[in-house]
């Protein structure tokens, strides 16, 4: 692939995905499209569609990381009934449910429905949450129930390509070693990654943090989820299950956040690429020879898994408009087909044909549901008195988001826990988050003035953030935290009066002088440790409080720190004169 090549796939994906994402469609139908226009049945402009595939499976590989990332083992348990309970029966009724109706309809083995059905009953990730979070309903129970079975999805994909791997007729896939000792295999591997991440993963990212190279820090990284798929890889075992494990392995590291937004970009890209690497492999003939059976079976798609997610939406105690919500919600087929169908088609399972049938399926699923949540929203919403109350289950966002875990944000954020509020800490050194580990405190590596950092760690859903870090953040930072988290209260330390002036015009709920609180308290302990009657002292305390906010009012109206120089040498003179009471 050359630079020509490389050119008009960032181009058709840029254009493709912007025109799908302004009409609400999510980013994967995007990705397809371009790559359907750029494939040989269509304008045919780029070649060596498989070529770019081998290399954009590390997209898959990188997501699967993200997801183990996202599952610390204490998390799992805390949502464990939601997610084992309502995902796992969600998955299941709807994958065998989708697997009778390609039986009883095609004339498809046993073998063949599954693979096709089974990935049917999964929805998609990436189009399913913004819905949410763009609605408002993320942090609501409803978005909780919806959330579970998305995770419990996300987690599926592993025994789902085991099953699909399992069943495999390729000849090359039947010469491993036995089942057993595949299984050993697998298990002596897990466990050798948990070891890894223990004693040799987890130091290298302190050694790493000390340094405070962010350049090594995402090799490091990508060298963790490249090595872990390897070794699965080599086992003959699947790269994503390495990928999966090492990502869990590293979920409650305090590297969790800053892991997260240093793949990203490379997940996203890489990703994207695959996707658009589907699109250019799909048999749009195959398509066009049988399109009322595409449009017909998308239907049946959406009407068979609307059905069993209404029903268990019921069984769960869900009104009855809030359970065709979340049917209709999760109805689409999701991004997590094309992963499985290519498995599929490698374990010569299916053949091309079919997985382009049925991957056009899943983009015409993907593509109705924005609208079905439109035509349906009046019959969905609930009546006025019932609405959903918006409080965030406990196990997702924190409330507060402390930047800076020193003496300051210590304070800060042991008084915020005091008050029963969640807080995630974050600290770019890493000596600073041992201690505070040895003293029972969480604390999180990375740059909390990065916002991709600052996203991962909660801040969408966040209701205050609180820059506590020595050197007070820049004004630009400040208005680009309330643009992208406008729910969020920002809180910042500031150094001295300067800091306050440069900070006054920015969305900042407050600005802190750092040592004008202590400083007070310490000159009313002085004067009530010399005598001082307490009324004298509240006068002085009162009088100085005032001459200060003056002060500091022209200064900021001036933004100019000497504006009020004439305004102090008066102030001098009248808090120095006995007769000023």
């Amino acid at each position: 692939m050359d630079l020509r090549d490389t050119l008009l796939i960032l181009g058709f994906a840029l254009v493709s995905v912007l025109i799908f994402r302004r009409a609400g469609l999510g980013a994967t139908l995007g990705y397809l499209v371009a790559g359907a226009l750029l494939g040989p049945q269509v304008f045919g402009l780029v070649a060596g569609a498989e070529q770019m595939a081998v290399v954009a499976e590390l997209g898959i590989v990188m997501l699967l990381f993200v997801v183990g990332l996202e599952l610390s083992p204490q998390r799992l348990w805390r949502m464990k009934s939601a997610i084992f309970g309502l995902g796992l029966a969600q998955v299941t009724a709807c994958g065998l449910a989708v697997t009778a109706t390609i039986l009883a309809l095609t004339g498809y083995t046993l073998e063949a429905a599954l693979a096709i059905g089974l990935p049917l009953g999964l929805s998609s990730t990436a189009q399913v949450l913004p819905m949410l979070q763009s609605a408002g309903r993320l942090r609501t129970p409803f978005g909780e129930r919806a959330f579970s079975i998305l995770l419990f999805q996300d987690l599926s994909i592993i025994p789902l390509i085991t099953i699909v791997a399992a069943m495999s007729r390729n000849p090359a896939a039947q010469e491993g070693p036995a089942g057993w000792v595949l299984a050993l295999m697998a298990a002596g591997a897990i466990i050798g990654l948990v070891l890894a991440g223990r004693l040799l993963i987890r130091p290298l990212f302190r050694l790493i943090g000390g340094l405070g190279e962010r350049e090594l820090f995402i090799v490091a990284a990508l060298f963790t989820v490249v090595a872990s798929a390897a070794l699965m890889q080599a086992l003959g075992l699947s790269a994503a299950l390495g990928a999966f494990i090492a990502g869990v392995m590293l979920a409650d590291t305090p590297y969790r956040h800053e892991l997260e937004a240093d793949i990203e970009p490379f997940r996203s890209i890489l990703l994207g690429l695959f996707f658009v690497s589907v699109g250019m492999l799909l048999d749009l003939n195959a398509v066009a020879e049988r399109p009322f059976f595409v449009v017909g079976f998308a239907v049946l798609l959406i009407a068979v898994k609307t059905a069993i997610i209404f029903g268990l939406g019921k069984l769960v105690g869900m009104t009855w408009r809030g359970a065709l919500a979340l049917g209709l919600l999760l109805s689409q087929g999701g991004e997590f087909a094309f992963v499985l169908y290519t498995q599929a088609q490698a374990a010569l399972l299916i053949e091309q044909s079919s997985a382009s049938i049925f991957g056009a399926v899943v983009t015409l699923s993907m593509a109705a549901t924005p609208f079905l949540m439109m035509a349906t929203r009046r019959i969905r919403e609930e009546p006025k008195g019932a609405e959903e109350e918006r409080e965030a289950p406990s196990d997702q966002a924190a409330s507060a988001v402390v930047v800076g875990y020193g003496r300051f944000g210590q304070s800060v954020s042991q008084m915020l826990r005091s008050a029963g509020l969640s807080v995630t800490a974050i600290d770019r050194k890493a000596e600073q988050i041992d201690i505070a580990e040895e003293f029972g405190s969480k604390v999180y590596y990375g740059d909390g003035t990065r916002m991709d950092l600052l996203r991962q760690a909660g801040g969408a859903e966040a209701q205050l953030i609180m820059f506590c870090i020595d050197e007070a953040p820049e004004a630009g930072l400040i208005e680009s935290v309330h643009d992208a988290f406008p729910d969020a209260l920002v809180y910042v330390r500031g150094f001295d009066r300067r800091s306050v002036i440069e900070l006054a015009n920015t969305p900042a709920e407050y600005v802190v002088r750092e040592v004008f609180e202590s400083a007070i308290r310490m000159a009313l302990m002085a004067l009530e440790k010399l005598g001082v009657s307490e009324g004298e002292i509240a006068r002085a305390e009162d009088k100085y409080r005032k001459f200060d906010s003056d002060r500091m009012n022209v200064q900021v109206e001036a933004g100019d720190i000497y504006a009020a120089q004439e305004m102090t040498r008066e102030q001098q003179r009248a808090m120095s004169d006995p007769d000023e009471h």
